[in-house]
């Protein structure tokens, strides 16, 4: 029964694509994070589902007239050059086999944010992207968290079978990332009932990031909390929430758990954090001495015969500085756009929008910063949508500006009126 209701699913979807090439990308990004056909039980569970998805909207797109160019923003080209980079270290892997099979498994993760760009042409559908990949990571996230309430937080909790982040560790950090996201919905949708829907979720979801047991996604979990709650309008009845949460804690967590999450405290005395380190020091000392082209894909298979367990590590390790350099300035560089947009729109009627998407966005790239300190997840495929739909918001925000500005000379007089003080004050 499954086999068929997913088929006739996939089989939608193929016909939405078709029909209009922008439903592909949501698609996509279905069977991305949620990966529906690995709950099958029969032959739909080995089916390729995503590639037949992925050629579909290729031709789509091909076909369609709905398109735009590629946007002109620097992270575009600084992406590109990263992967032309990945093909030099990979020319130089300690294991080319190994990573040449990584390259293309990561070639096939980038190609798709391809679409994403080309087709994503409207900020309604730029909304409707960001609301299908919240909740395909929050109905996995909302059924992990039931599973985890009601066996008492016993077991751990693992994300969609098939994808990046089934590890119990990368779906906790998936599921923080996305609870900014819904939030983002709560704030734009004007539907009562779905807010409502949000907010029963939002509990569910922490717990489910609480039930994998990751230290890491503790960590990130504390960081996350306090974003929102310095971005929250309602801090006088979420600071009371927090802190009866935090009291009540200890009645339904195992103490089991509370013993693992100490080690944080205790890292020295435990192995686990310990082997991290020294993978960590392995991974620095060898890029210091091939700083250009690291160990390429793999790597850590010669360099510690451990995985990296860090992002950071991770990118230096495997492709050497200059490829850390290029990634980190597409993070860094998003971070920087989605702090100042808002400043550049604050107080103009109409771009209201503006700040709730960067802010919640901007959480959700932090939440993917802190928690992948301690986990290997830079060829992510959430990274890159989030790094892609900030670069969508920037130029969707820019061209509302822009016509406000003709619409109403005045405001466009004031504000550069207002950037000439800022930068006298500057000079000052």
């Amino acid at each position: 029964m499954r086999d068929i209701a997913v088929l006739i699913f996939l089989s939608a979807c193929i016909i939405a694509s078709i029909r209009c090439a922008w439903h592909g990308v949501l698609a996509l990004a279905i069977f991305s994070y949620l990966n529906p056909h690995a709950f099958a039980w029969g032959f739909v569970r080995t089916l390729p589902a995503y590639q037949i998805l992925f050629f579909v909207v290729l031709i789509a797109t091909i076909m369609s007239k709905e398109r735009q160019p590629i946007p002109k923003d620097w992270r575009i080209p600084v992406f590109v050059l990263l992967w032309l980079y990945f093909i030099l270290t990979t020319t130089q892997a300690y294991f080319p086999a190994l990573a040449w099979e990584k390259f293309w498994f990561v070639t096939k993760i980038y190609l798709p944010f391809a679409f994403t760009l080309v087709l994503i042409d409207t900020r309604q559908k730029l909304y409707y992207l960001i609301v299908t990949i919240a909740c395909s990571i929050g109905f996995v996230a909302v059924k992990g968290g039931v599973f985890a309430i009601t066996s008492g937080f016993a077991h751990r909790v693992y994300g969609p079978p098939g994808t990046q982040f089934y590890e119990n560790n990368a779906f906790a950090i998936a599921v923080l990332i996305a609870i900014p996201l819904l939030l983002l919905w709560y704030k734009e949708t004007p539907r009562q009932i779905i807010r409502y829907g949000i907010t029963a979720c939002i509990p569910i979801m922490i717990a489910c990031a609480i039930s994998s047991w990751s230290r890491g996604a503790f960590l990130t979990m504390g960081v996350l909390t306090l974003i929102l709650l310095w971005h929250s309008k309602r801090k006088y009845l979420v600071i009371p929430i927090l802190i009866s949460a935090i009291l009540l804690a200890p009645m339904f967590l195992p103490e089991t758990w509370f013993g693992r999450m100490e080690t944080l405290e205790t890292y020295q005395e435990d192995e686990s954090a310990m082997s991290r380190i020294r993978v960590w020091s392995d991974g620095w000392h060898h890029t210091l001495q091939h700083p250009f082209v690291g160990s390429g894909f793999e790597g850590w298979r010669w360099v510690s015969e451990r995985d990296w367990h860090s992002s950071y590590v991770e990118m230096f390790s495997e492709h050497g500085f200059i490829a850390f350099a290029l990634w980190m300035s597409l993070i860094l560089g998003t971070l920087f756009s989605l702090s100042s947009l808002p400043r550049k729109t604050k107080n103009i009627e109409g771009l209201e929008w503006v700040a709730n998407y960067c802010y919640m966005l901007r959480a959700s790239l932090i939440a993917y910063m802190t928690g992948t300190l301690f986990l290997g997840l830079s060829y992510w495929d959430l990274l890159y949508h989030i790094i892609f739909i900030a670069v969508l918001v920037k130029k969707f925000a820019l061209e509302e500006l822009a016509e406000k500005h003709l619409r109403n000379p005045v405001l466009g007089k004031g504000l550069a009126l207002k950037k000439h003080q800022m930068k006298l004050s500057a000079g000052r």
